[in-house]
């Protein structure tokens, strides 16, 4: 691609951007939201046409119409959120539009199977033909759409935001289709916030900011800062503020919290102006220690107390009472209602501070909401804005305005950057911060390491439902972090 432009009205999207991928090489596509990754993918696969530039595909010049040309050129695009019919089979899946069919048109099931077979196999991953896709794992349905995309020939396949659903096996299991696909000389173009990733799978990073072509350079010869500085011009550095440092009394103790088969004998406490890191493999409970705290499962025995008082938590509705809020590992799912605008998802569950005789007092609910609005620096038209519409990190930001409006002392953070790019995740390590320095106590639940390490005080370590150790964050490493995780190394025991 080279020198392609693309405007909107009222903005440029893309300013002479070119790139360049290969065969059998995987390209990495960085930038923030708004850095114009999805339009110039867009233009490629054929969805939006470009105002200047031009494309060149298999060494002959090229004008992509629509979807199906691009198709039919042997260019594939999986989107982040799956093009499959549920209903359907695999096999139907792949080959839907393009059926094989024997005399009178009729769909030649048998010639249809065995080519699903061949293809699936090629893959070497663990899918039969008549599965239905409702019955498969979001990584199961990565792979299909894979086949699909193999199905229609394609010599090139982007790839968008592919792992944002994925555990750590699936991950590995993609990372190992995608080996498959670049000795098979298929060329991959690989879109992800998470830089680990892309250190680990990809050959190349081109890197986009506002519209523009920032550089393109080979893995082998740069580091995570260098892709972070190249994003978001600062340093891996300046991502992370200052801890700061100080006793302060208990905000939460929790004290032999259990499930069964899920949790078992839990102690820990978390004291007002400070972040305690949750660490730990997928699995090890982390999660349902968060949702058992706040009363959103229940518990067999333990105990929970919120400033020094005993709490019964029958519920979350008690927990947002006691003073306590919950930010879920999936915002689009339990975080938002992505059809409303921002004051609605922001005022709905701060009803009660806002009614008056059975009435909403909507003056009252506007201004809580411009505050929290201009306070987070969340970028929209405005407050009206529909939460759908708006960019990962800035709806992360609503589903912390609607319970910073009732000032919470512990907020439990889940994932609290998956899937925002590096710009956006510095802000919300600032937001949480400067909620830290207040007096707010919190409690941030994080698969990424570098984030655990580069903001908790204090490191607690799960595994298979139970706490294994306690870590300075200062001192901690990820070798440490891991080594407790997975029961490698001699553990400390939790005070």
């Amino acid at each position: 691609m080279e020198q392609i432009s693309k405007r909107f009205p009222g903005v440029t999207a893309l300013a002479g951007v070119s790139l360049s991928c290969d065969r059998g090489e995987v390209l990495a596509l960085v930038g923030e939201n708004g850095a114009g990754k999805s339009t110039l993918m867009k233009i490629l696969s054929g969805a939006y046409r470009p105002d200047a530039g031009r494309i060149v595909f298999k060494g002959r010049e090229i004008q992509i119409s629509s979807p199906a040309q691009a198709q039919q050129l042997g260019i594939a695009i999986i989107m982040q959120e799956f093009n499959l019919l549920p209903h359907l089979t695999v096999e139907e899946n792949i080959w839907l539009g393009r059926e094989p069919v024997k005399g009178y048109g009729v769909i030649d099931g048998r010639t249809m199977t065995a080519r699903s077979h061949a293809l699936i196999e090629s893959l070497n991953v663990r899918l039969q033909p008549d599965q239905l896709v409702s019955d498969l794992s979001v990584a199961q349905r990565q792979f299909v759409e894979i086949a699909k995309a193999l199905s229609l020939g394609a010599d090139l396949i982007i790839m968008d935001e592919p792992s944002s659903t994925l555990t750590e096996h699936e991950l590995d299991y993609l990372f190992r289709v995608i080996g498959e696909l670049k000795q098979r000389g298929v060329a991959v173009i690989y879109i992800s916030h998470r830089l680990g990733e892309v250190f680990h799978i990809a050959d190349r990073a081109t890197v986009l900011k506002d519209g523009a072509l920032v550089g393109s350079r080979a893995i082998r010869e740069v580091t995570q800062g260098d892709l972070v500085q190249m994003m978001v011009g600062r340093t891996l550095a300046d991502t992370f503020p200052p801890r700061r440092g100080g006793e302060r009394s208990p905000v939460l103790r929790v004290g032999g919290l259990s499930r069964r088969g899920v949790l078992h004998d839990i102690s820990l406490e978390v004291r007002a102006g400070e972040i305690v890191g949750l660490a730990g493999l997928v699995g090890a409970g982390r999660t349902q220690l968060a949702r058992a705290i706040f009363g959103a499962d229940p518990i067999d025995g333990g105990t929970v107390e919120l400033f020094g008082k005993a709490v019964r938590l029958r519920g979350p509705h008690d927990a947002v009472r006691a003073g306590m809020a919950l930010i879920p590992e999936d915002r689009k799912l339990e975080g938002l209602i992505q059809l409303l605008s921002i004051r609605h998802n922001i005022g709905l569950p701060n009803l009660d501070m806002f009614r008056r005789f059975g009435f909403i007092r909507q003056r009252q609910e506007r201004e809580a909401c411009l505050q929290w609005f201009r306070q987070l620096d969340i970028r929209a038209a405005g407050p009206d804005q529909l939460a759908v519409s708006l960019s990962g990190g800035n709806q992360q930001k609503i589903v912390l305005a609607k319970w910073l409006v009732r000032h919470p002392g512990l907020i439990i953070l889940d994932e609290p950057t998956r899937g925002i790019d590096v710009g956006a995740k510095a802000e919300i390590y600032r937001i949480m911060r400067q909620l830290a320095d207040t007096g707010t106590a919190i409690l941030m639940i994080s698969s990424e390491l570098p984030e655990i390490l580069g903001m908790a005080n204090r490191i607690l370590v799960m595994r298979e439902g139970r706490l294994t150790a306690e870590l300075d964050g200062a001192t901690a490493t990820e070798e440490s972090i891991m080594a407790a995780a997975t029961g490698t190394a001699a553990e400390r025991p939790v005070p």
